[in-house]
């Protein structure tokens, strides 16, 4: 670990690649006790929730505690609740299936510490930009539970403007390994996920500025965006 997180409290917004708007959302963290809560949340247009919480330690490294995840509505192919606990390794996941009907799946499972669901990003701000290669795991649901690995790569710096000045962000690559015989059939039968994208700013205090991948299964690729407060024109005084 080489940066301590603190509280965050921000906006984000939700888009396709044609920067048409579909959520926008909220990404807050802050400290309960000895363990960091990061939360991102967003509101649809057409009424779906999309809601991730992590609860993690940063004692030396980054360990996850525990994490919930709940999406559902028209904007989702299919409505799933997960919920871990690395602790006990318990993992609950909720589902609707093809025929709209509900099912629960509860397992017990051996559970790796390098666990990074719901703490990309913050993984992404440590993470030094001169290492060529970081891998991670993460627990997805299929709607089984699948334990996959992210290969984080960096790709380079793009140049983007705030207020007409010019500033550098650094481009990393989230390649999803499925691993074992599934991981290659995947890339034959079109299963492969595509890469996610993610830009950072570095510097004294790293931080998250967009990303653009799936958020979920087979799911098309969207842009997360930090947003900034519009406030209401001031009324003239003028008569």
């Amino acid at each position: 670990m080489r940066h301590r997180e603190g509280r965050i409290h921000g906006f984000v917004v939700l888009e396709d690649l044609n920067d048409h708007l579909l959520a926008s959302g909220i990404s807050v963290q802050y400290a309960q006790g000895n363990r960091m809560i990061s939360e991102l949340s967003f509101r649809f247009k057409d009424g779906s929730v999309y809601q991730e919480t992590a609860a993690y330690t940063q004692n030396r490294t980054f360990r996850l505690l525990t994490y919930h995840l709940v999406q559902k509505g028209p904007a989702f192919k299919q409505a799933i609740d997960l919920s871990l606990n690395t602790s006990t390794g318990q993992v609950t996941i909720r589902y609707t299936d093809d025929d709209g009907k509900e099912k629960t799946i509860e397992e017990r499972h051996q559970l790796p510490t390098d666990l990074a669901n719901g703490m990309v990003p913050t993984l992404l701000a440590d993470i030094s930009p001169s290492a060529p290669k970081t891998t991670v795991s993460m627990l997805v649901a299929t709607p089984k539970p699948r334990l996959v690995k992210l290969a984080i790569t960096p790709a380079g710096e793009d140049s983007f403007t705030v207020g007409g000045s010019a500033e550098k962000a650094t481009r990393y690559v989230v390649k999803v390994d499925i691993g074992g015989i599934a991981g290659v059939v995947a890339p034959i039968v079109g299963k492969q996920p595509p890469d996610t994208h993610v830009w950072m700013i570095g510097g004294k205090a790293p931080g998250f500025l967009k990303s653009e991948g799936p958020v979920f299964e087979d799911g098309p690729i969207w842009r997360i965006a930090l947003a900034s407060p519009v406030w209401p024109k001031a009324k003239s005084n003028q008569k």
